[in-house]
């Protein structure tokens, strides 16, 4: 198999908790080809989209320690067509480049994406959500999406609630995320402020119904192919309520109570409609804060605490669906030559 991962710079890895460097050594000790790229070195020659790929030597000894294999990986550099990969893997931090997904709109229809171009466009945004249908809202938070201050204004005054959650709409990993209480309503006005801008365009911002248990920190469940393979709680520090690893939370092992069980069953399908393989999901009590698809973390953590090696499952599919193609496309090739006899013969 011939797979290339986009990713962030090779350089900005940090071995001991990437999910992506996991994947990729998985996928080199397995003998595939493995190329890894960034959307800065994705170009158009000749109407052919191509990328500066590094390219690992084959040959080379893998260690089975990732901090060394990271240290000693050799690589060859090379300028590569996209369609010579049976797999590329979308593994960029957000927020989304839509110049990058142009250039994988052209090898579409040769070279499996993962995930698939459409849902990471429409998926990646905290919006999403809204998509999921849930109008009892058992499992998705009462969410407001503007940039109206008057409105957002109104709708924390008017919540049955005491504090809402206020976070921009294009944020991740925790940044920007704040509580707001109605008895502090003119810095709420002020935050608003600040959020949205005083431009005529200004920045949409979501504020979202707080709920019950968010001080203690949130799950974040991993789904391959609309099932979950993996989870861990984040907790957050004493004094943040952010619980993301970035943020200074930490990790503890988790079992999915009844009620998550219920929403990845809820949600499972409609991501796999949408091409959206691998993603992440952020659950607090039950309900399902974010859904992460352009590169959703948690192997390394999730794999330490269960002593699992979840990079395989991921590998594991990928390979099963270039299997498939593969062996589709045989048989076609197969189909024609019989229809091509039929006609010399006739």
């Amino acid at each position: 198999m011939r797979i290339c991962f986009l990713m962030y710079p090779w350089e900005k890895v940090q071995p001991d908790g990437d999910s992506t460097i996991r994947m990729i050594h998985e996928a080199v000790s397995r003998g595939h080809s493995v190329a890894i790229t960034h959307a800065n070195n994705l170009t158009m020659r000749d109407s052919i989209a191509q990328a500066f790929c590094k390219v690992f030597v084959k040959g080379q000894k893998i260690s089975s320690n990732i901090a060394n294999f990271y240290r000693n990986a050799q690589f060859n550099q090379q300028k590569l067509p996209l369609a010579a990969f049976d797999a590329i893997f979308i593994r960029l931090n957000p927020p989304l480049d839509p110049i990058a997904l142009n250039f994988l709109d052209s090898v579409r229809e040769d070279t499996f994406i993962m995930n698939d171009l459409d849902g990471v466009r429409i998926a990646n945004n905290k919006m999403y959500t809204a998509s999921l249908h849930d109008p009892d809202n058992e499992f998705i938070p009462i969410t407001h999406v503007s940039k109206n201050k008057d409105y957002l204004a109104r709708v924390l005054a008017e919540s049955a609630n005491d504090k809402m959650i206020l976070k921009p709409l294009n944020g991740y990993g925790g940044k920007g995320v704040i509580l707001l209480e109605k008895s502090a309503a003119q810095s709420a006005r002020s935050l608003l402020d600040f959020y949205i801008g005083d431009s005529e365009r200004g920045n949409y911002v979501i504020l979202q119904e707080y709920v019950a248990g968010a001080e203690f920190g949130d799950i974040r469940i991993l789904m391959l192919n609309g099932k979950a393979i993996g989870a861990m709680r984040r907790i957050p520090p004493a004094d943040d309520m952010r619980s993301n690893v970035h943020a200074g939370g930490t990790v503890v092992k988790h079992q999915l109570t009844e009620q998550e069980k219920r929403l990845c069953a809820h949600i499972g399908p409609k991501l796999v409609r949408d091409g959206l393989y691998f993603a992440g999901i952020d659950v607090i009590n039950g309900k399902l804060i974010e859904v992460n698809v352009m590169s959703p973390g948690g192997i390394a953590r999730i794999n330490r605490l269960n002593n699992v090696r979840l990079q395989a499952k991921v590998i594991d599919f990928i390979e099963n669906v270039i299997e498939s193609k593969q062996h589709s496309s045989a048989r076609k090739t197969e189909f024609r030559n019989l229809l091509l006899a039929a006609e010399m013969t006739g």
